[in-house]
């Protein structure tokens, strides 16, 4: 398994696709690791140097103990591309990932080549932040099942649910192995973020992307937000999907990220 020291921290990443082809970094969702990509990395890959990677405190990468924020995450990023030789790539990410994209343009503008961001916000309002508190409730009783009850309603539609009965069977065994302790670290992180206000600063081509049922980073105010606030951002509205967008209508996703990417120069 591939690992970079960086930052006082060993990040587990991967590379996938041409190598020469221009780099696409995929960042996790909060709850995601490399893995939760199954649907996307072989898809992109065809085209574009895939990076993944786990965040500290996510999946195989170190979990230390001490605060972390996006700033820490976006330092570790930089890090691990200039780690790797990579100058600049296109950023995308998906609700954790998608705000520590923001975070990654504001502090290493040079770094991006274009944004992509899914499923996320620029700031916590009262609704959101009593969501995450109730998952940070079941996360210090180190509750994996009771993690999954809480979060379900809010990162899937109700038809995707319908449609998959497996997939609780299927999730629950991860949630159940989640470092607890880690995963409140990285929730502690989501609700400091709020840089509404230097959104203006983003000077990569962006394109923003929303399910259109998301119940926890709704289209408004969220989504609408950030493409309002950031010069020139595109708005992509996935109709029938839910907060988890990527794993809900991946054929779409995929097509809007590969034609958002197809439209930057070379």
């Amino acid at each position: 398994m591939p690992y970079q020291r960086v930052n006082g921290v060993n990040l587990y990443y991967e590379l996938h696709g041409p190598e020469g082809a221009p780099v696409l970094a995929l960042l996790n969702g909060v709850l995601m690791n490399t893995a939760s990509w199954v649907l996307q990395t072989p898809v992109l890959a065809r085209h574009y140097r895939v990076l993944l990677h786990d965040c500290r405190n996510q999946g195989a990468s170190d979990h230390p103990p001490g605060p972390c924020s996006m700033s820490l995450h976006a330092e570790d990023l930089a890090h691990l591309m200039e780690a790797l030789e990579i100058v600049a790539a296109h950023v995308a990410g998906i609700s954790y990932g998608g705000e520590l994209a923001q975070r990654f343009a504001l502090d290493y503008p040079g770094m991006v080549r274009s944004l992509f961001i899914s499923s996320a916000v620029s700031e916590v309002r009262p609704l959101l932040a009593a969501r995450i508190h109730g998952w940070m409730e079941a996360l210090r009783r180190h509750d994996g099942e009771l993690l999954f009850r809480c979060s379900l309603a809010d990162n899937f539609s109700d038809g995707w649910l319908a449609a998959h009965p497996e997939w609780e069977a299927a999730a629950l065994p991860r949630y159940r192995e989640l470092d607890f302790d880690a995963g409140l670290r990285l929730c502690e992180a989501f609700l400091a973020i709020d840089w509404t206000a230097d959104l203006h600063r983003i000077a990569a081509p962006t394109m923003v992307i929303v399910g259109e049922l998301d119940a926890i980073k709704p289209l408004d105010p969220y989504s609408r937000t950030l493409a309002r606030q950031i010069p020139g951002a595109h708005l992509v509205i996935l109709g029938g999907a839910g907060h988890a967008c990527c794993l809900e209508t991946p054929a779409a996703w995929n097509a809007a990220l590969l034609g958002w990417l197809a439209a930057q120069p070379v």
